[in-house]
């Protein structure tokens, strides 16, 4: 028997009143791969990885993550979300932020203190841990997103552009992490526009006007499309839509 996708869309459309941002989409992702979303600002990525994780819900169609219909609550908790907008608290120190966060995942006593240290060392914000987040950078309150997002250990991780705003060195750095990340067995799914990002990923899914245009590994994608990039691979299958 194969093993169940980790998350599973069937037929999922979401409209907001008349608009239709996602149109009937269909994909798998499998445990421990990074899978990419693709695709222009105003694609529909954001509103696909909300509905996964369960903060938006489908107008019609199934989600399915670890085997269990969203939204639902208890699968919400092994999932972290970085969203593209930093929710932070800018009066509070990074620490604060982090054990506020902490504390609504139940980590606690030297676990938790052991977690926001291995965190923030992994996106290199050790030194600044103390310092009111309204004095970081906007790179800087990216990193920490990420690293809150990571605090419980999750089984599945959602990305929203995760890499805005964070110079070349570092977004190295994190590409590094993630894909160590993914050897441990997490899945990870990651919005995207960065044609170089999206080489990176296992799979991915490229999505135009809402709507699935291909699905595949980044090589045979540029195969099929006798392309020697991804962004003439999507400009291929966004032309052969018509």
């Amino acid at each position: 028997m194969p093993e169940k996708p980790c998350i599973c869309l069937k037929h999922v459309s979401k409209r907001f009143g008349k608009k239709t941002v996602v149109e009937d989409v269909s994909l798998d992702v499998h445990k421990g791969e990074i899978f990419g979303l693709l695709g222009p600002s105003g694609a529909g990525k954001t509103t696909i990885v909300k509905m996964i994780a369960g903060i938006d819900e489908a107008t019609s169609g199934t989600i399915h993550v670890l085997n269990q219909k969203m939204p639902d609550l208890q699968v919400m908790q092994r999932i972290g979300f970085m969203a593209q907008s930093d929710a932070l608290y800018g009066e509070l120190t990074a620490l604060e932020n982090m054990q506020f966060f902490a504390s609504i995942y139940g980590l606690k006593g030297k676990k938790q203190k052991e977690r926001i240290y291995d965190v923030m060392n992994l996106v290199n914000l050790t030194e600044h841990i103390k310092k009111p987040v309204h004095q970081y950078s906007g790179g800087m309150k990216r990193r920490l997103s990420l690293a809150i997002a990571l605090l419980h250990e999750p089984e599945v991780l959602l990305l929203d552009e995760p890499t805005v705003g964070i110079d070349p060195v570092l977004r190295q750095a994190i590409w590094e992490e993630l894909e160590r990340i993914r050897q441990n067995g997490t899945t990870i799914v990651v919005t995207t526009h960065v044609m170089d990002e999206a080489e990176k990923c296992q799979r991915l899914a490229m999505i135009r006007d809402g709507r699935l245009i291909a699905v595949g590994s980044p090589e045979k994608l540029k195969t099929e499309t006798n392309s020697e990039t991804i962004e003439q691979a999507f400009l291929y299958f966004g032309g052969a839509r018509g």
